[in-house]
């Protein structure tokens, strides 16, 4: 691959922007610095470009993307919602899990997204977790899939239907098999395996233990729900007699390996066991909104050290999987609950590159500098969404919603605001008659 480099544009970084050019070598950023004239290199011009790391998403359920706005769905909280939903998704097979992975992964890419994890917990007719691998591979995003699981159906007082669980032997078992066969734990990894029970009313104590151990064996992430609204929290409490940080806890579901997604009801003693041992968080503010879940305490979780990274969390919960508006909407809601001055749009802007690169436990993404894996996003700051902007750094406040340019390991996954590695329109084709037919 040749050396391309990226030159003029304003490269962003929390502290400001500066006016320089981005070399990329062999997937990694090689040099940033101004005015570079390096041989050979394929040049792609940025001026009156803002260049951000590419975004990370640290929570979604990319099988629901072909399940968005469903009608018996669309004003319901979030046990009804799943209600509604689980005997639609009991019909999927692995050619919807493969469909509505890369159309879910191509709407991210648009959103200025590089990296993105995966929670897949239901398994339905011969669907695999590879089915959402191979999918990310031909996308060219860099990808964290989990193999989770249900195992507690509506007989033994889980919320999920009895067809849709599985035995907790099968789960681990197949929690080993994904991981032996696809987990790459090397720097640059482009696919790294996480293990992920859905949440407290779909599994058992015993599973998430057993499944800790076998994550901690392995040397791999743990990721799960956790504290995602009023009910989730009551139903904590009556069956388990504890608040959910200390389910957690007693479970052995907290460390520098565990994030949990959502955590909108996280109390003072919640934040402050998450912060004391590195536990993160995955905050979906567009979904926590549409299910009216609540506010989470972000501004909280960040002042105690708590580590945050974004989530679009299930389309079928959001209904679209932008990240970048992700971004927005935590600064926004941070403004509404606590004051205009809770949140700067680069603090929000950092939670979504730096911070979600961190809660999935990479070291390598995130920020644009040298020996940094070359993930980059490239925003035109010269139509309509910016113009009369003072600030061509105030992405959040005035900018485009979609990326004009997205390079993953160097690699140009959109060129032009058009995705180089699918055919887009021929996959949204599939998408919609494999959604006509769920409707039959």
């Amino acid at each position: 691959m040749p050396d391309t480099l990226l030159r003029g544009g304003l490269v962003w970084g929390p502290e400001g922007a500066t006016e320089a050019d981005v070399l990329i070598r062999g997937g990694e950023i090689a040099e940033v610095g101004a005015d570079l004239k390096p041989q050979g290199a394929a040049t792609v011009e940025a001026t009156g470009c803002l260049i951000t790391p590419g975004l990370v998403n640290t929570h979604h359920h990319l099988y629901q993307t072909l399940t968005r706005a469903v009608p018996e769905g669309q004003n319901a909280p979030l046990f009804g919602w799943l209600k509604a939903l689980y005997p639609i998704w009991a019909q999927f097979t692995p050619d919807h899990m493969h469909v509505a992975t890369q159309l879910g992964l191509a709407e991210l890419a648009l959103s200025g997204c590089t990296t993105s994890s995966d929670h897949l917990y239901l398994f339905p007719n011969g669907a695999r977790l590879e089915d959402t691998i191979h999918a990310a591979a031909e996308v060219g995003l860099r990808f964290h899939p989990t193999r989770g699981g249900m195992s507690v159906g509506q007989s033994k007082g889980g919320l999920p239907p009895d067809y849709l669980v599985e035995s907790e032997a099968a789960i681990l078992e197949d929690c080993v098999r994904v991981v032996d066969s696809f987990h790459d734990p090397a720097p640059g990894s482009m696919c790294r395996v996480g293990l992920a029970p859905c949440s407290p009313f779909s599994v058992s104590q015993d599973l998430m233990r057993e499944t800790a151990v076998l994550a901690r064996d392995k040397g791999v992430r743990l990721h799960t729900h956790l504290a995602e609204d009023a009910d989730d929290v009551t139903f904590s409490q009556e069956v388990f007699g504890c608040r959910p940080g200390q389910y957690a806890a007693d479970l052995g579901w907290v460390g520098e390996d565990v994030w949990h997604a959502h955590c909108v009801k996280l109390d003072p003693s919640e934040i402050d066991l998450f912060a004391r041992t590195g536990t993160g968080v995955a905050h979906c503010p567009c979904s926590n909104c549409r299910l009216g879940s609540g506010i989470a305490p972000l501004r909280a979780m960040l002042d105690e050290g708590v580590p945050v990274g974004l989530g679009v969390d299930g389309s079928a919960s959001n209904d679209q999987a932008s990240l970048i508006d992700e971004a927005r909407q935590a600064m926004l809601l941070q403004r509404v609950a606590l004051g205009g001055d809770a949140m700067t749009g680069a603090e929000a802007l950092r939670v979504a590159t730096e911070g979600g690169a961190r809660v999935l436990g990479r070291d390598d993404i995130g920020v644009i500098a040298p020996g940094y894996r070359a993930d980059l996003a490239v925003w035109d700051m010269s139509g309509i969404d910016a113009a009369g902007s003072w600030d061509r750094t105030a992405l959040l406040f005035a900018g485009p919603r979609r990326v004009r340019d997205l390079f993953v390991e160097g690699r140009r996954v959109v060129d032009g605001g058009h995705l180089t590695t699918i055919d887009l329109p021929r996959l949204i084709a599939r998408a919609e008659a494999l959604v006509t037919a769920l409707k039959v």
